[in-house]
């Protein structure tokens, strides 16, 4: 046999030690980590670290964990939450177990939608003894924004957080029958009834109907409106710049010749997109509005700075001057402070502009300064959840929109002490007024645009009744009796109450003031159709938030007043709310549920 080569035996004796050296690493044993002590399981829910929350979801491979991983509570309660749930998946009594149980803990997995919005927290308005306080005074709102919103929830397959629901807005949400004002002088009718209560038949709902004159198209004065569209990353979404494209262009199409629009666009920057454009222009309107794209961060105050110093550079005397702010409210750069944007609003509206503010999108809508920016700014709010829903605030209700015919509209109820115990104002809660407010011109308060419907409910509770709810106090005064306590200046046993408004009309400073009396004669044995609806949405309003008030009063219930009062319907809108009842219904733990949990 021929000799082996020499370099084959070195080949030979290199690989032999290769294979060693993968062989020994192999025999590594992983490090053991001990258990931590046990704890107790207290709180469901840990604190995490203060982690500032991303714009976009933070996928675990990018999420850096540097040095040792700790042995924290959030970790052992993910550790065990996955011990329970798959063995090999918890990956026990490894380290790299260890740092998945702690992304779990800390970070948002990509699945998990981020979920930032914000709503004001709002408490319910609390029952009054007519004898402590007989006064109630409030401002008039015509938003809308909160029912579109908790559809949008809804109809996602989730039960819309209580501080989202706002009652007097998804009251508002529909029309009502209210006659139009006799005298043109008066830019408003106004409309009372009173009714047994539907969920409590021992207390009475009192109903105070406003109904604002429409205007004609052709009648309505020139408008100088300025479009300040958010074009930052937020808004890259289908359901925000997608859908308000679409939207604001069919809103220009409402747009005459004597009309002009500016478009002003804001992300980290703000800019000049469109100068003032005749209406008569929809080509160039549209076209500017279809070539925007989304990116950047928010600078939301630059914008509306921008945009008003375009109002006001277009300003026309005697007509509509008007921005309307289209956004998902995540300002994020530049002036971010809630109160400050407020504050920028309330500075501009002296000058005639008023703002109305279009809400788009989910996962950071910020409903709070939405809202707020549009009462600061003596204008309207609505959210856009569909195409639909911009038809009726953009087209459809256009005059309502944005021409103004009351403006600091307040009413104050005086309830009769010798008829009525109890009270409380149903929604309202964000709108309640001082009673020395009511006659001071300088305290802002709501407006009324062209057309516009406005709806308030009292449940009350007469003197006498077993439904009232407060006890009387042991060592009060009476006030029908001259030796106890002072007496009613009136004496008026036929009156439940005494309504006063006070608003004033466009371009005026001084208010004017109408009232009149709510009879007891003219309690009703059942509500009307209009007043039915009104208190089934007012009870669903109710449900959503918690139902404290409402007692044993079923969705079924509600669902059933509000089918027997649908009425013509014409849009289908309270068919569409019978669908609403019915979701909310569904997703409703049953009590046999929650107790399960």
């Amino acid at each position: 046999m021929a000799p082996t080569p020499r370099f084959a035996i070195t080949s030979l004796a290199a690989l032999a030690f290769a294979l060693a050296l993968v062989a020994c690493m192999a025999k590594v044993v992983e490090p053991q980590v001990e258990d931590p002590v046990p704890i107790a399981v207290a709180p469901p829910h840990y604190p995490a670290p203060a982690i500032p929350a991303p714009s976009e979801p933070v996928p675990v491979e990018h999420a850096a964990v540097a040095g040792p991983v700790p042995y924290s509570q959030p970790m052992v309660a993910a550790r065990a939450k996955m011990d329970a749930a798959s063995p090999s998946a918890a990956m026990v009594g490894t380290a790299s177990g260890y740092y998945a149980a702690e992304m779990e803990a800390h970070f948002r997995l990509p699945s998990r939608p981020l979920d930032r919005e914000n709503y004001a927290h709002l408490d319910d308005n609390p029952i009054h003894l007519v004898s402590e306080d007989p006064v109630s005074t409030f401002s008039v709102d015509v938003d809308t924004g909160s029912y579109s919103n908790l559809r949008r929830m809804l109809e996602a397959g989730a039960l819309p957080p209580a501080d989202a629901v706002r009652t007097e807005e998804l009251i508002n949400y529909f029309s009502y029958g209210y006659p139009l004002p006799e005298d043109s002088k008066q830019p408003f009718s106004v409309r009372t009834e009173v009714a047994p209560t539907p969920w409590n038949p021992d207390t009475l709902l009192v109903q105070v109907g406003i109904k604002g004159y429409a205007v004609p198209t052709d009648e309505r004065p020139p408008a100088n409106l300025v479009f300040l569209i958010d074009v930052s990353g937020s808004m890259q979404d289908e359901a925000k710049l997608a859908l308000l494209k679409p939207a604001l262009a069919m809103f220009a199409r409402t747009l005459r010749p004597e009309d002009k629009v500016s478009i002003v666009v804001y992300a980290g920057a703000s800019g000049l997109v469109l100068a003032p454009t005749s209406g008569a222009k929809q080509g160039e309107i549209e076209a500017a509005l279809q070539g925007l794209e989304a990116g950047g961060s928010t600078n939301g105050g630059d914008g509306i700075r921008l945009a008003y110093a375009m109002a006001r550079q277009g300003f026309i005397k005697g007509g509509i001057n008007r921005v309307v702010l289209a956004t998902d409210g995540d300002f994020n750069v530049g002036t971010v402070s809630f109160e400050a944007l407020v504050d920028l609003v309330k500075a501009q509206r002296a000058s005639g502009i008023t703002l109305t503010t279009l809400g788009v999108g989910t996962g950071n809508y910020n409903d709070r300064l939405m809202e707020q920016l549009a009462d600061a700014g003596n204008g309207n709010y609505a959210y856009l959840d569909s195409l639909k829903e911009a038809r009726k605030v953009l087209v459809e209700q256009v005059g309502s929109t944005l021409q103004v015919i009351a403006g600091d509209v307040k009413a104050q109820l005086e309830f009769n002490p010798q008829l009525v115990a109890e009270y409380r104002l149903i929604g309202y809660e964000n709108r309640v007024l001082r009673r020395e407010d009511f006659n001071n011109d300088q305290v802002d308060a709501g407006d009324i645009g062209a057309g516009h419907t406005v709806t308030a409910l009292y449940e009350v509770t007469l003197v006498g009744s077993p439904g009232q709810r407060v006890d009387a106090l042991r060592y009060g005064k009476g006030m029908d009796d001259p030796k106890r306590g002072p007496q009613p200046i009136v004496q008026a046993k036929d009156e439940l109450a005494f309504l006063k408004l006070r608003y004033k009309r466009p371009g005026e400073t001084a208010s004017q003031l109408i009232q009149q009396p709510i009879r007891a004669s003219a309690v009703r044995k059942s509500p009307s159709e209009d007043l039915a609806f009104a208190a089934a949405v007012a009870a669903f309003g109710q449900k959503l938030r918690g139902g404290e008030q409402l007692g044993r009063y079923s969705w079924q219930a509600i669902e059933q007043l509000a089918r027997g009062a649908r009425g013509a319907d014409p849009r289908g809108e309270r068919g569409e709310f019978l669908g609403l009842v019915g979701l909310a219904s569904s997703l409703t733990p049953t009590a046999e549920q929650q107790a399960a949990r």
